[in-house]
């Protein structure tokens, strides 16, 4: 995703020439004399350039807690080489990746989201900012802790907007992606401890104001002083941040200056998207999405049109009796009609039409009738994941944390376990919810890795997050979605507490290729793996053995026969996103 950003040095000379005539009236930079005058570019910005700095910002190594410890110690600000042995390797199924490539350095946003990182190396490949662990590694510090609870969630697409706005992170944690990229920032991923806060505001800041633009590796060159003024003549336009993204570095207070690096890196992330045009123009389209525009299938819903009634729309067109197929042999946009980044053959034929229609195909009843489960061909998917975007956005649980636990601790273990109410967990923060600032010493055991010989520990995911009275901003957005956008909702919140017991957002399913091992703890290595475990878990909701499963579960209806065109369809969500 990085791209030399630089422009020669002779548009850098003329663009500070013209600037410096445009500032003393010698010369009008653009037009002639009879056009009316322009905005200078050096009070409007260059829209887009924020996402241009953000990723330089993303890339930053130097504002990790062990980036601190470095400077305590005598380090030179301007040098990245803090030796956190974090980031040395990127760890994989098999064996990790060395060296990973920010080795001798420390914790930045890319070491968990990468993209084109490792993509020579062996076990490596093309990632959609997303990391190859089942839990993400995270610096060591007096914890203990050496992982994350979860893995690094695919980012791009991450931003799409929905109804009732969007939440964050597995288990809707977070209100907008400025609070998200503000909490990981200072947070336990960056290698802060709870409590830690203003020391990781106050060390990004001293970053900020003693760069030199030395270690830059976005390649641009420039002091972060000099990038947030946004008038600097010096900087070229596409480095040029509209004045909402800018702060004057000298003089801004450190959380000002800690506001501004989260609002760009905010931008970037929020510029992430699938299904676009890469740098030389070429679109960027997967198999399905070819498959549709050649037979002339609608590729959005239409206006006012829901994405689920769309995707029944689009069931009803490939089931119509006259639909007579045109099949995806090439890719259309590459000269050897092939993936760039995929090994798979690009295609869209009979088993991935197959498959698409058992995605879309839905039970007559919930849940699905021995009838229907005997025949098979239902996957009932797309009441989570309606396309285009395979999404609802929305927090299910699909029996991901209770299969886990019951692994290690034996079956049925789950339905056991002890999980307090709303006034007996809110009365003992420190006992049974996440560590916060407010709360830094409290255990979370809920929001940890299962262990054996340790029962008490495992992931609950939005049950952490709902009602909790140290995260208040994302409540109203999960409370809607646990009374299914009831309103008012009839329910008190400590009903919709239990209903949240092991719910997580619901992912896309764009290019899967590039972000396995798959679900919130990385349990499965691939896409049959899924799809076997939602034959498995329908069942075990049909019987009532999934604690707080999702109802929907019930009407999944797949046979063995049916898993190899699903995940061929599945597949053909792929793209080469670069």
């Amino acid at each position: 995703m990085s791209r030399d950003r630089m422009p020669s040095q002779p548009q850098t000379y003329l663009a500070f020439l013209c600037s410096m005539l445009f500032l003393i009236g010698a010369v009008a930079c653009s037009g002639d004399e009879s056009s009316p005058p322009s905005p200078p570019i050096a009070s409007s910005g260059t829209p887009g350039a924020e996402e241009a700095v953000g990723e330089r910002l993303f890339f930053e190594t130097r504002f990790a807690q062990a980036f601190k410890v470095f400077l305590d110690n005598g380090g030179d600000l301007n040098d990245p080489n803090a030796g956190d042995g974090v980031v040395d390797t990127v760890e994989t199924l098999g064996a990790p990746i060395a060296p990973g490539p920010f080795k001798g350095m420390s914790m930045n946003c890319r070491a968990c989201h990468l993209v084109d990182d490792t993509l020579s190396s062996p076990g490596g490949g093309m990632r959609t900012y997303a990391d190859f662990a089942r839990r993400s590694p995270i610096p060591a510090r007096t914890d203990g802790k050496t992982h994350a609870p979860r893995n690094s969630p695919p980012l791009v697409n991450s931003t799409l907007q929905r109804p009732g706005g969007v939440l964050f992170h597995f288990d809707a944690e977070f209100n907008s992606m400025e609070e998200l990229v503000a909490a990981t920032f200072t947070g336990r991923n960056f290698g802060w401890l709870p409590g830690e806060k203003g020391q990781a505001i106050a060390h990004i800041a001293q970053v900020v104001r003693g760069d030199d633009g030395s270690f830059d590796l976005t390649n641009s060159g420039f002091s972060y002083r000099i990038l947030f003024t946004g008038t600097n003549p010096t900087i070229p336009d596409e480095l040029r941040l509209p004045p909402q993204f800018r702060a004057f570095i000298g003089s801004a207070t450190d959380q000002e200056i800690f506001d501004a690096v989260v609002r760009v890196v905010a931008a970037y992330v929020n510029g992430l998207l699938f299904s676009q045009i890469d740098d030389n123009g070429t679109p960027i389209r997967s198999p399905f999405d070819v498959f549709l525009a050649i037979n002339g299938l609608p590729q959005q819903p239409d206006p006012n049109e829901s994405p689920l009634s769309y995707s029944r729309r689009l069931r009803a067109l490939v089931n119509a009796p006259s639909f007579s197929p045109q099949f995806v042999t090439s890719n259309p946009n590459r000269s050897n009609g092939q993936f760039q980044f995929h090994s798979q053959a690009f295609e869209f034929g009979a088993t991935e039409l197959a498959g698409l229609k058992m995605f879309l195909t839905e039970p007559s009843t919930l849940p699905a009738s021995p009838t229907e489960r005997s025949a098979g061909k239902i996957g009932n998917c797309l009441v989570c994941h309606a396309a285009p975007n395979f999404t609802d956005f929305k927090l299910h649980n699909t029996g991901t944390t209770q299969r886990e636990y019951d692994l290690i601790h034996g079956a049925g273990q789950f339905a056991g376990l002890s999980i307090p109410d709303l006034s007996t967990r809110n009365a003992n923060y420190d006992q049974f919810l996440p560590a916060t600032e407010t709360h830094p010493a409290a255990l979370e055991p809920f929001r940890a890795i299962p262990t054996r010989g340790a029962p008490a520990l495992t992931d609950l995911g939005a049950w952490n997050v709902f009602a909790n009275p140290d995260m208040p901003g994302p409540h109203a957005k999960i409370r809607a979605i646990l009374c299914d956008d009831r309103e008012p909702c009839p329910l008190s919140d400590t009903t919709l507490l239990d209903r949240a017991i092991a719910q997580f957002k619901t992912p896309g399913l764009r290019d899967l290729g590039h972000s396995a091992p798959f679900m919130h703890n990385g349990q499965f290595d691939t896409l049959e793996q899924i799809v076997d475990f939602y034959r498995e878990v329908s069942d075990l909701q049909r019987t009532t053995r999934l604690r707080n499963g999702d109802r929907e579960l019930g009407g999944i209806a797949l046979t063995p026969q049916d898993v190899a065109p699903l995940t061929a369809f599945l597949k053909a969500l792929n793209e080469d996103y670069q």
